[in-house]
């Protein structure tokens, strides 16, 4: 009766070699049926999968590589123990075809020394003659096509400076099912009583060829046929080749547990990669969905605020209409009452066409705030389309990387394989085939990314643009003592020198000091040829230092201290991320009150704040 281990305790790794020495001898004490009656194994550990018959072979490279895999421990312990039973203890059966053959011979055959790989021998031969007279031997081509039955390889007739020998030498394949055709072959001659003792014992008592399969005697024997065997073959016995077999194959199969592991790690890795970028895309995503939330909420709380100040604007100006008809309708008594009318009349004009000028200025403000916000929908629409066009080709592409670096493992191990059924040969054509198509699908979505890029770029480029238009916009309405301010990124700091120079000079010397002294650190900083930089690696990422052994910056730390060196190291910073090629001063929106570059949504948001403060402020 056949067992199953299960998993449902599983051990230690340390526990391994003991469940090992457990499983191996209740294996050896028959507890567990390998063999079946019908020359097929079977895996006493894996019962409840599908495939539960195997060739001696296909069992071996199967515990074997369980054995090697990451599976559980009692799992891979098991298995270890039945490959070691069949090597110890079922290696007579380890090919079927070899059991097969000497079902058919006897145990000294198997002993026999044979041409190794498999041939054959054709004697007897009859030669022709041409036209000419000159003998002609029966060529290869039309001797394999008579001996097609036994599937030979090729056939070699035999030739002397005389001629035809009338002899030839058959090649069959370099396996088991080639033994086979060659002992059929064999047979076939004797049945018909043109083997090789017939050959022997009557020679040339029959026209018809004979034929053999080639031993040590051919080998060894004088004549074309000894050279040709002695020249391509060599002897070995049947367990010789049986045992080499079982070699190649088990270390086939180790190789192949090794390849198989190598690309577990890597498919490993690649989902590890895969999880990394998924969350840091939900991340992304997340944090652009409240930004955008945001922004639209303070758009729309802008609109409302500008509603209220139109109502209020109409509710004044009916106020107004009203007034100058009450003025319009009163009688003036006397002139100095018609004079105060009168101006009180044009005070009214004059207030009326200054709200008039104010609704419209408030018109052409509603205007530009709402095609700001439509902007700001049009972005916000973008950016969403844009976030997931990128997310789904990402995971599309990691998706059919890691399907593709699947696929082209089995392909491989199908490959080191060197199977014979047609079933496998179909699975390897169409996994290649599935494999091309994946292949062409990630050139597709490489290209697709390329376009994406680029209207990313694009994108980038409009927003840059729109920075510099602000930038410029701004520069007369932006102060220092505004919450947004135009920076001056890689400017030396002017006051920190002239607070230096005067503690160190006379107060009517320390202002030309001062600026003699920025002015020519300024060149300094502009000199391209002045690099005092240094590249480390920190998290995987190179950045660059400033070094603390630079000659000019250690003797202007020296001569006018630390607060002179931190200045000119800021502007250095400052230079070599904003313009590191040009080294020169470039505008930069500034959060002076976070001391952080400002986002164009703050700059907007901080405008229209002004705005209606502004507005408040009018009479």
């Amino acid at each position: 009766m056949d067992y199953s281990s299960g998993e449902e305790s599983d051990i230690s790794d340390s526990q391994i070699p003991e469940q090992e020495d457990k499983a191996y001898s209740e294996l050896k004490s028959g507890k567990y049926k390998v063999k079946r009656s019908n020359g097929m194994y079977r895996c006493p550990f894996c019962l409840g999968k599908k495939k539960r018959d195997y060739h001696y072979k296909d069992l071996l490279q199967h515990s074997t590589g369980i054995g090697s895999s990451n599976r559980t421990a009692k799992v891979k312990a098991n298995h270890l123990a039945l490959s070691k039973y069949l090597d110890k203890y079922l290696t007579e059966n380890a090919n079927p075809s070899v059991q097969s053959v000497s079902q058919n011979s006897s145990k000294t055959e198997q002993e026999e020394l044979f041409v190794w790989p498999w041939m054959g021998v054709l004697v007897n031969l009859l030669t022709e003659f041409n036209k000419d007279g000159k003998p002609v031997s029966v060529s290869g081509t039309k001797l394999k096509e008579q001996l097609s039955g036994f599937n030979p390889l090729k056939v070699h007739p035999q030739w002397s400076p005389m001629g035809p020998t009338g002899t030839a030498v058959v090649d069959f394949r370099k396996d088991w099912t080639g033994f086979k055709d060659a002992l059929a072959f064999e047979k076939y001659f004797e049945a018909r009583h043109l083997g090789k003792k017939d050959w022997n014992h009557k020679k040339h008592a029959a026209p018809d060829m004979y034929g053999w399969v080639a031993r040590a005697d051919d080998y060894e024997s004088s004549g074309k046929v000894g050279e040709h065997l002695r020249r391509n073959g060599d002897l070995k016995t049947v367990s010789e080749i049986s045992r080499e077999e079982n070699m190649k194959t088990k270390k086939l199969v180790a190789n192949l547990a090794s390849e198989i592991e190598v690309k577990n790690k890597h498919l490993h890795e690649l989902e590890f990669k895969y999880n990394q970028t998924t969350m840091s895309l939900d991340k992304m995503m997340t944090d652009l969905k409240e930004m955008l939330h945001h922004a639209h909420n303070h758009s729309v709380n802008v609109i409302k605020e500008n509603e209220k100040l139109r109502e209020k604007l109409a509710s004044k100006r009916e106020e107004l209409n009203f007034r100058f008809e009450e003025l319009n309708n009163l009688v003036a008594l006397t002139d100095t009452e018609r004079k105060k009318l009168d101006d009180e009349k044009k005070k009214n004009a004059m207030i009326s066409r200054s709200l008039e000028l104010a609704t419209m200025k408030q018109k052409e403000a509603d205007e530009r705030v709402s095609k700001l916000i439509e902007e700001q929908k049009r972005e916000k629409d973008n950016s969403y389309q844009r976030l997931l066009e990128l997310e789904t080709e990402l995971a599309a592409k990691q998706k059919l990387e890691l399907e593709i670096e699947q696929l082209s493992g089995e392909i491989e191990v199908m490959k080191h394989m060197e199977t014979e059924e047609d079933s496998i040969k179909k699975r390897m054509e169409e996994m290649q085939a599935e494999l091309n198509e994946k292949i062409e699908e990630q050139q597709y979505l490489e290209s697709l990314n390329s376009s994406l890029t680029y209207k990313h770029f694009e994108s980038n480029t409009e927003l840059q643009h729109a920075r510099k238009q602000l930038i410029k916009g701004l520069r007369d309405i932006l102060t220092d003592r505004t919450k947004i301010v135009i920076r001056r990124m890689g400017a030396l700091d002017a006051k920190v020198f002239k607070d230096i120079c005067k503690k160190k000079f006379p107060k009517e010397e320390a202002d030309v000091k001062a600026t003699l002294l920025c002015s020519e650190w300024e060149e300094h900083l502009k000199n391209p040829d002045w690099h005092p930089f240094k590249v480390i690696t920190i998290n995987d990422k190179e950045q660059e230092i400033i070094r603390e052994d630079d000659e000019m910056l250690t003797s202007l730390k020296e001569q006018w201290g630390d607060v002179a060196y931190n200045a000119v190291k800021a502007a250095l910073l400052e230079l070599n991320e904003y313009n590191p090629s040009g080294r020169y001063v470039v505008p930069e929106l500034w959060n002076l009150k976070e001391d952080r570059k400002a986002s164009i949504g703050e700059v907007i948001e901080y405008v229209l704040q002004q705005w209606k403060l502004n507005k408040r402020k009018r009479p």
